[in-house]
C-alpha cells in the first residue's frame, strides 16, 4: 500500500505565533518597548496556595513581578504586616520579591507555619498574590501496640487492620513481608483504600507470621513500618485435633464444617452512604465483600451510565474510579457482590461540590486618555461564589473614588479614562470550597503607532499553501492597520486577503504572482508607521516518481526508486524510513541519489519504507510495502493416529508460509525394514488440509514426512513420524512385465519385473513360474525360485508358442492368479531364399524389385523383412570395371517388392533378396544382372579460348566426367558483350562428339564474347560450361593513334601553345588594371583549367604519353575474366552468374543430381589478366592489348 503526505512547515509556527500576538496586544511583549512604556505590576510567578515544605530545608516562598518602573515587594503574614528586617533567618532574593527563610541552622519549620501574601507595588498600582498556607510535612511514628496474633478458621473473613499515623501529606500504605517482598493480592485477599487488608475468605497457604503494614511519606522519603501481624488458619480436618489438644471450648467460635455462605460487605458498612468529591478531582468508591465462594463486585449508576473514557477499575473491580468529576456525575452508585449462593449490595449518594472555577477572568486593559473599557471577573461553583473587587490590594469599597469607573457586580466599567486611572485591580471569586483571585490592570497611556515586527523580514511560503505576513504593532489608542502590495499599490482588500486583529495579513492561497513586497500601514491620532516585509512562493516539492509494492523472495534483492521535483532555489534533502523510524544501520542499505537498494533480503526487512523529502519550506513522502516471501517453514508436530492394518490418519502443523500461501502439502513414506533411508512419494493434498488418511501395505515398517509447497518451492521435510510396522498378509499382486524369449533355438527364457520389498507383503518372498506349449494339451510345468527375475527352460522345440505365468507367494500364502502371457522359444536362421526375384528400370537411376515371399514355417522365427543386397558391375560408357561396392536396403514386414534409388544411367548392376529374423539373415537368392538406360551427361570437364586474333578464337575442351551414356554431339552458343555489359545475338553450332577443339572465324575485333558450352546423349543435354574471350584491336586504328600522339608532342605545336597563352595573360593584365580595384586576376588558374585535352606534356624518358604510362597497365577494368594465363576453365573453377550480365539463370538439376547454368565468368570489380576488356575498341584499347 502506498500513502502520500504533504505538510506545510511555516503554517503550524504561524498560526501559534499569531495567537501570541492577540493575547499580547493589551501587553506588548516586546522587549524594547517595556522598557519605555509604563506598566503597572503583574504577578509572573507564585508559590502554591497550599504550600507543604520539608522541614529539613530552607523554606522558599516565591513571589516574582514585573512592571515599569520595576515593583517593590511586600508580605504580610496571617494578615498583618511582615517584617523581614526583624528576623535574621528571612531574606528577600534581589530584583524579586521571594522569601528565603533559613531554617537549616537550629531552625524550626513548625515557627513559620501561617498564610503568607505577597504585594508588588510600584507608581501606577498594586498586584498581589495567592494567600499561601506554609505547612511543615510531617511522618510521625506508628505509636506502640501490642499485636495479638490471630486465629481464624478456614473460609472465614479476615482484615487486619493498618491504622497507619496521621501524617502531611497522607502517606501511602502497602503490605510487605520480612525480605521486603510484596504480598500477593487477587480477589479473594485485597488492600482497601484505608490501607486496610481484607481477605473474604482464608486458606491454610494464608498461615504466616509477617502480614507488615508500611508507611510510605514521600515529602520526606520516609518509610514507616507496624509491628508483624501473625496469621495462623485452621484447616478442617485438623481443627479437631487442635482443639482437643490445645484449647477449650471456649477458646474459639466452634468448630463447625466448612460451609459456603452468601456475601456481606466488610465496607462500607450498612446499606447505604453518602460521598462528597470536589469538581474536577478523582472520585474513588469502594466496596470490599466477603463470602465463599469468594464473591464478584459489580458497580452500576442508577438512573444512568457510567461515563465512557472516564471510569476505571481498580483492585480487581472493587473500586470504582472516575476522573475530573463535574456536577453530571452526582447520583447514586450502586456496588453488587455477588456469589452462587447470592449477592448483597450497597448504595452511595455522591454529590459533586465545586470550588470556584473561571468563566471569564479579568484580563489587562490598555486604554488611551478618554476611551472606555471594562473588567469582567465571572466564576462559577456549588455553590455559587462571592465576587469581591480590590483596587491596589485595598478593597474598592473604601479606596479612593475614581469618577471613570463603575463597579456593577462581576464588571468594572470604565468611562473617558485618564492617566491617574491607571491601576491594578483585583477580583476574589470564593466560596466554603475555596478561592480564585486575579489581577489585572488597566494602563493608561497616550503612545504614536510603533510597528514590532522587523523590517524587510522575508516569508517564503509554497504555493497553494496560506501565506500569514506579520505586522505585529502597539499604539493607544490602537492603531489602525492597512496594507498595500508594491511600490505604488492599492489598500488591499476583498476575499483573498484575510485581515487579523493583531495586523496579520493571510493570503489563504498563495500563488506565484503573490511573490512581492508587502507595505503594513498603522495609524492613530498621534501619528502613523509603516513597514516592509517580502513574500517568496516557492513550486512545492512533488515525488514524480513513487516507490512502488514489491514483493522479492528472501535472499534476493530490491530497489525503491524516489524521485523528486522541487523548486530550484530550495535544497532538499531525502530520508528513507522504516516502518516510520530510522532505516537499520545495516550495510545492506544503499541509498542512491533517487532510490533505496536492500540487498540479501531477509524476513526482517518485511515492513512499510518511505521516502521522505524535506525542505525548509515543506516536506512530502511516499511509502511503499515491501513483502519478503521464500518457500514455507517445514510443517511439524507430525501425529498417527487411527491406526489400522491398511489405513492410519496422519495430522500435522504447517509452518509459516512466509508470505506466500501453501498451495499443497506432499507426503513421503519411508520402508525402514526394506528400504531405510529411502523417501518415496505417497500423496499429496490442497494447502488448507492438515490431516489425510493413508493407505498401507502389508509387512511395511512406515515413517512419514510432510512438505509444504507454496509458489516460491518446496520447504524443507518435516521431522519423520514416529514409525508404524503393519502386519505381514500374503501378497497383494503379481510382478509386472512377465516375458517369454528365447536365447538359443533349443530354450524359453521366461523373465520378470521382481517385486519391491514393501510389495511383498511379508517374508519369504518367492515365485511361481509356470509354462506349457499352447495349443498341444499339455499339463502346466511349474518350478517355485527365489531372488531371481528369470527362468530358462531348456530343450523346447525350435519357435514354437508357450503359455507362460509368474505368481508371488510368501511364507502366508500366494498372490491372486497371475495372467496367463504367451511366448516363443528361441528362433533360429530361416531356411529358405525368397524365389521368382524380377528387377523392372523406372528410369536411369530407379529400379524396382519383386520377389516371391517363403513360407512362414521356413522363417523359424518373428519375421523382420527383406534385404536386398545390390552393387554395379560396370558403367557401360567407359567399358572398364571398378571396384564392387555393395549397398543393403531392408523392407520391413512381410513386403513382395521394394525400389532401389541412386543408381548410376547406364551401368550394370547384380542384386539378391534374403529373408531376416530376429536371429540373422536366411541364404541369398541367385544373383540378378540388370542395366539402368542412358541419361544426360555431366558438364564438359574443361574449356579454354586461345590465340586470340582480330576476328577469331581457338576453343578446346574435355569430355564430360560422367557421360552418363554414348555422347552424340556438343552444342556451343556464344554472343557479343558490348561495353555497357548488353549481351548481343546469340549464335548456336552443333560439333561432333569426336571433336576436342574449334577455331571460330569472322569474330568483330577488339570486341568481348561469351561463350556456353555442353554435352548430349540420346537422352538430351547436359550441364554447359561457360567462358568469356577479347579478340585483338586493328592495327591500322593504332597507327592512327601513334600519328596524332606525334602531332601533339612537336615542339613547334607546344611552342605555338605557350604563345597563345602569354597573349591571353597579358589581355587579363590590361583588363584588371582598368577595373582598378586592385585584385587579382587568376589567368594561370583559368588558362590551366581550360587547357586543351589534346595537348598532353611528353615525358622525356620514354617518349610516352603521360597519361598512357605503363602504370595503368595493370589497372583494374570494369569487366574482366577469370580466365588463367593458360587460357583454360574448370568447371570447379566457375562459381559465377548471368546475373551480373541482366541474365539470371535459374539453376536446375539433372535426373542425375547434376546442376545445370553455371559458367566461368569474372565478376565486374575483379582485376583484369592479359588483354582482355569490355571497353569500345580505341586506339588506346589496342595499345594496351599488345602491352
Amino acid at each position: 500500500m502506498m500513502t502520500k503526505k504533504t505538510i506545510s512547515a511555516s503554517r503550524a509556527s504561524l498560526i501559534l505565533f499569531l495567537c501570541q500576538m492577540i493575547t499580547a496586544l493589551e501587553v506588548p511583549l516586546d522587549p524594547i518597548l517595556l522598557k519605555e512604556l509604563s506598566q503597572p505590576p503583574t504577578i509572573t510567578q507564585q508559590s502554591p496556595k497550599d504550600y507543604i515544605v520539608d522541614p529539613r530545608e530552607n523554606i522558599v516562598i516565591q513571589c516574582e513581578a514585573k512592571g515599569k518602573p520595576p515593583p517593590s515587594f511586600s508580605w504580610t503574614r496571617n494578615g498583618t504586616h511582615f517584617d523581614i528586617d526583624k528576623d535574621a533567618r528571612v531574606t528577600v532574593k534581589p530584583n524579586s520579591g521571594t522569601l528565603v527563610i533559613n531554617i537549616m541552622n537550629g531552625g524550626k519549620a513548625e515557627a513559620y507555619e501561617g498564610v503568607y501574601q505577597c504585594t508588588a507595588r510600584n507608581e501606577r498600582g498594586a498586584a498581589i498574590s495567592n494567600n499561601i498556607v506554609i505547612r511543615p510535612s510531617r511522618s510521625p511514628l506508628w505509636t506502640k501496640e501490642k499485636v495479638e496474633p490471630k486465629h481464624v478458621r478456614e473460609g472465614d473473613p479476615l482484615v487486619l487492620h493498618c491504622s497507619p499515623p496521621v501524617g502531611l501529606p497522607p502517606p501511602i500504605i502497602f503490605w510487605m513481608d520480612n525480605s521486603f517482598q510484596r504480598l500477593p493480592q487477587n480477589e479473594r485477599v485485597s488492600q482497601g483504600l484505608n490501607g486496610d487488608l481484607y481477605f473474604s475468605n482464608v486458606k491454610p497457604e494464608d498461615t504466616r507470621e509477617d502480614y507488615i503494614c508500611y508507611a510510605r511519606f514521600n515529602h520526606t522519603q520516609t518509610i514507616q513500618q507496624k509491628q508483624p501481624i501473625s496469621v495462623k488458619v485452621f484447616s478442617m480436618d485438623s481443627l479437631n485435633e487442635t482443639i482437643s489438644a490445645n484449647l477449650s471450648d471456649t477458646d474459639f467460635y466452634g468448630a463447625k464444617p466448612l460451609t459456603e455462605r452468601r456475601p456481606t460487605l466488610l465496607t462500607p458498612v450498612g446499606s447505604t452512604s453518602n460521598k462528597v468529591e470536589l469538581r474536577g478531582n478523582v472520585l474513588l468508591l469502594e466496596c470490599i465483600a466477603e463470602g465463599l465462594p469468594t464473591p464478584v463486585v459489580r458497580w452500576i449508576k442508577e438512573g444512568g451510565e457510567l461515563p465512557i473514557n472516564r471510569t476505571f477499575f481498580e483492585n480487581f473491580k472493587k473500586t470504582l474510579k472516575i476522573i475530573e468529576v463535574s456536577e453530571a456525575d452526582s447520583g447514586k452508585y450502586k456496588c453488587v457482590a455477588r456469589n452462587p449462593l447470592g449477592s448483597t449490595h450497597h448504595t452511595i449518594t455522591v454529590t459533586v461540590k465545586a470550588a470556584p472555577y473561571w468563566i471569564t477572568a479579568p484580563r489587562n486593559l490598555v486604554l488611551s486618555p478618554g476611551e472606555d473599557g471594562t473588567l469582567i471577573c465571572r466564576a462559577n461553583g456549588n455553590p455559587k461564589p462571592n465576587i469581591s473587587w480590590l483596587t491596589n490590594a485595598v478593597p474598592i469599597a473604601i479606596a479612593p473614588e475614581d469618577p471613570s469607573r463603575k463597579v456593577d457586580g462581576d464588571t468594572i466599567i470604565f468611562s473617558d479614562v485618564q492617566e491617574r486611572s491607571s491601576a491594578v485591580y483585583q477580583c476574589n471569586a470564593s466560596n466554603e470550597y475555596g478561592y480564585l483571585l486575579a489581577n489585572a490592570f488597566v494602563n493608561v497611556l497616550a503612545e504614536p503607532p510603533r510597528i514590532l515586527t522587523p523590517a524587510n523580514k522575508l516569508y517564503q511560503v509554497i504555493a497553494n499553501n496560506p501565506a500569514l505576513l506579520d505586522c505585529a504593532f502597539f499604539g493607544s489608542p490602537v492603531p489602525e492597520i492597512e496594507w498595500f502590495k508594491g511600490v505604488k499599490g492599492s489598500i488591499l482588500h476583498g476575499d483573498l486577503y484575510v485581515f487579523h486583529d493583531n495586523g496579520t495579513l493571510e493570503i489563504p492561497v498563495a500563488q506565484k504572482d503573490s511573490t512581492g513586497t508587502y507595505t503594513c500601514v498603522a495609524r492613530n491620532k498621534l501619528g502613523n508607521v509603516q513597514n516592509e516585509v517580502h513574500l517568496e512562493v516557492k513550486d512545492p516539492t512533488m515525488i514524480i516518481k513513487q516507490p512502488e509494492y514489491k514483493i522479492i523472495q528472501r535472499g534476493g534483492q530490491v530497489s525503491f526508486e524516489c524521485t523528486i521535483k522541487h523548486d530550484p532555489t530550495l535544497i532538499p534533502t531525502i530520508t528513507w524510513l522504516k516502518n516510520n523510524g530510522e532505516l537499520p544501520d545495516d550495510e545492506r542499505f544503499i541509498i542512491h541519489k533517487d532510490s533505496l537498494a536492500i540487498m540479501n533480503i531477509t524476513d526482517k526487512d518485511d515492513g512499510t519504507y518511505t521516502c521522505v523529502a524535506n525542505t525548509t519550506l515543506d516536506s512530502v513522502s511516499a511509502s511503499a510495502v515491501l513483502t519478503v516471501v521464500d518457500r514455507p517453514n517445514p510443517p511439524f508436530d507430525l501425529e498417527l493416529t487411527d491406526q489400522l492394518e491398511r489405513s492410519i490418519q496422519l495430522s500435522w502443523i504447517p509452518g509459516y508460509d512466509n508470505n506466500s500461501p501453501i498451495t499443497n502439502f506432499v507426503i513421503e513414506y519411508e520402508d525402514g525394514m526394506h528400504e531405510p533411508g529411502v523417501w518415496h512419494y505417497q500423496t499429496e493434498v490442497r494447502g488448507t488440509q492438515t490431516t489425510v488418511q493413508l493407505k498401507l501395505s502389508p509387512y511395511v515398517n512406515y515413517s512419514f514426512r510432510v512438505i509444504a509447497v507454496n509458489e516460491i518451492g518446496r520447504s524443507q521435510p518435516s521431522e519423520a513420524s514416529e514409525q508404524y510396522l503393519t502386519k505381514a498378509a500374503n501378497p497383494d499382486e503379481n510382478p509386472s512385465g512377465v516375458q517369454g524369449i528365447g536365447s538359443e533355438p533349443d530354450n524359453l527364457v521366461i523373465i520378470w519385473e521382481p517385486l519391491k520389498g514393501f510389495q511383498s507383503n511379508g517374508p519369504g518372498l518367492q515365485y511361481k513360474v509356470s509354462w506349457r506349449q499352447k495349443d498341444v494339451g499339455d499339463e502346466w510345468t511349474s518350478v517355485i525360485v527365489a531372488n531371481v527375475s528369470k527362468y530358462i527352460v531348456s530343450g523346447t522345440p525350435t519357435f514354437v508358442p508357450y503359455e507362460m505365468k509368474v505368481q508371488a507367494l510368501n511364507d502366508l500364502g500366494y498372490a491372486p492368479e497371475p495372467a496367463e502371457v504367451i511366448g516363443h522359444s528361441g528362433e533360429d536362421l530361416p531356411m529358405v531364399a525368397p524365389g521368382n526375384v524380377q528387377v523392372h528400370t523406372v528410369n536411369s537411376t530407379l529400379a524396382k524389385v519383386h520377389w516371391d515371399p517363403i513360407p512362414l514355417k521356413t522363417v523359424r522365427g518373428h519375421l523382420q523383412g527383406y534385404r536386398i543386397y545390390y552393387w554395379k558391375v560396370q558403367s557401360l560408357s567407359k567399358r572398364r570395371r571398378r571396384h564392387v561396392e555393395k549397398k543393403i536396403l531392408t523392407f520391413s514386414g512381410n513386403k513382395t517388392h521394394g525400389m532401389l534409388p541412386g543408381l548410376e544411367p547406364y551401368s550394370s548392376y547384380k542384386l539378391n533378396v534374403r529373408v531376416v529374423n530376429g536371429k540373422g539373415e536366411g541364404p541369398a537368392s541367385p544373383d540378378r544382372l540388370f542395366k539402368t538406360p542412358e541419361g544426360v551427361p555431366s558438364s564438359p570437364s574443361f574449356l579454354k579460348i586461345t590465340n586470340p586474333t582480330l576476328d577469331s578464337l581457338t576453343l578446346e575442351w574435355g569430355p564430360p566426367t560422367h557421360p552418363n551414356g554414348v555422347l552424340i554431339a556438343y552444342t556451343l552458343k556464344f554472343q557479343p558483350i558490348n561495353s555497357t555489359h548488353e549481351l548481343g545475338p546469340l549464335v548456336e553450332i552443333r560439333i561432333p562428339a569426336n571433336e576436342t577443339s574449334l577455331i571460330l572465324s569472322n569474330l568483330n575485333y577488339s570486341t568481348r564474347y561469351k561463350f556456353y558450352f555442353y554435352a548430349q546423349t540420346s537422352v538430351g543435354s547436359g550441364s554447359q560450361i561457360t567462358e568469356e574471350a577479347v579478340t585483338i584491336m586493328d592495327e591500322g586504328k593504332l597507327a592512327m593513334a601513334s600519328r596524332q600522339v606525334d602531332i601533339a608532342t612537336q615542339g613547334w605545336f607546344i611552342g605555338l601553345m605557350c604563345a597563345v597563352a602569354l597573349l591571353i595573360l597579358i589581355l587579363l593584365i590590361v583588363c584588371f588594371i582598368r577595373r582598378n580595384k586592385g585584385g587579382k586576376y587568376p589567368v594561370k588558374e583559368k588558362e590551366d583549367a581550360h587547357a586543351d585535352p589534346e595537348i598532353q606534356p611528353m615525358k622525356e624518358d620514354d617518349g610516352t604519353f603521360g597519361e598512357y604510362s605503363d602504370a595503368e597497365d595493370h589497372k583494374p577494368l570494369k569487366k574482366g575474366s577469370r580466365t588463367p594465363s593458360d587460357r583454360t576453365v574448370k568447371k570447379e573453377d566457375s562459381d559465377d552468374s548471368l546475373v551480373d550480365y541482366g541474365e539470371g539463370v535459374n539453376g536446375q538439376f539433372n535426373e542425375d543430381g547434376s546442376f545445370i547454368g553455371q559458367y566461368s565468368g569474372k565478376k565486374e570489380k575483379e582485376p583484369a589478366e592479359g588483354n582482355e576488356s569490355s571497353e569500345a575498341p580505341s586506339p588506346v584499347n589496342a595499345m594496351n592489348s599488345f602491352v
